[in-house]
């Protein structure tokens, strides 16, 4: 495995490879990641993955300075699952002094997160349209986890041509359901005990929905309901949307996926269900 921190230095080991997968991540890796990594690589023989910090995605009052950091263990957890390349950069490599380009996606990117987030996907979309510019793969992977970031990312590789096969794998769970995420480690132990009822609210949706219901209002309700029940009031939205437009339909349609994003304590906590 081999590890790099400049941009010149990651695109002259590239030449030595064809086909390669890349899992772009913040580091602080858990085995959704992991499982990324591992997809990449029988897909494709090689597999990239970049570990970065993404500034540009925080806003002010977000967890960009708390959010947590093991680059070492990153190292080894890679080199176990198959890395052949890891890109390793400093903001300041990829914001040098000068910097003034940013991506805004429109559509798809206005809804939930990027009401509650302002900045946010345009900070994604410019940093992983610069890290396909210099790792040049054939195909990238992402979780489920991050619906709406995926068909963002999906919407502008559309937009500007860029030749990369956007994979989306399944959520990666906890055996208590919780989906998994470099910010769990956060959860005070109450919070812990709480978290996991955000997949069982959205198996309760789904229950609901092949019953037969199809009435936003309904299924929204019992989505706010649950959070409550379980002791997580702090709902920043409950929401059931069209998959592929993420805009609100009344009544759903069969396309409908169920989102959430609740406040627990210090740490935010997104999941999502296809319904």
């Amino acid at each position: 495995m081999q590890v790099f921190e400049t941009i010149d230095a990651f695109r002259t080991a590239r030449k030595s490879y064809g086909t390669l997968g890349f899992v772009p991540t913040m580091g602080f890796l858990h085995e959704g990641h992991l499982g990324l990594v591992r997809r990449a690589k029988a897909e494709n023989g090689a597999v990239a993955v970049s570990i970065f910090v993404n500034p540009t995605q925080f806003g002010p009052n977000e967890d960009y300075a708390s959010y947590p950091r093991d680059p070492d263990r990153d190292l080894a957890l890679l080199k176990d699952a198959g890395a052949d390349l890891v890109f390793l950069p400093t903001p300041e490599i990829l914001y040098p002094s000068g910097f003034a380009t940013r991506i805004e996606v429109g559509g798809v990117a206005d809804e939930l997160e990027g009401q509650s987030r302002p900045g946010h996907f345009s900070g994604v979309a410019t940093v992983v349209t610069k890290l396909f510019n210099i790792v040049q793969p054939q195909r990238a992977y992402f979780g489920q986890k991050d619906a709406q970031q995926c068909a963002i990312v999906r919407r502008f590789v559309a937009d500007l041509d860029i030749p990369v096969e956007i994979v989306v794998c399944d959520i990666a769970r906890e055996d208590d359901g919780l989906a998994r995420s470099s910010r769990n480690v956060r959860l005070t132990p109450e919070n812990r005990h709480r978290a996991p009822a955000l997949y069982h609210t959205l198996q309760e949706a789904a229950r609901l929905f092949r019953d037969g219901e199809r009435n936003a209002d309904v299924l929204e309700g019992a989505l706010r309901v649950s959070l409550i029940k379980a002791g997580l009031p702090d709902i920043d939205y409950a929401t059931v949307v069209n998959a592929d437009t993420f805009r609100r339909e009344q009544p759903c349609s069969d396309n409908a996926l169920a989102l959430l994003a609740v406040q627990a304590g210090a740490v935010r906590l997104i999941d999502n269900m296809p319904l």
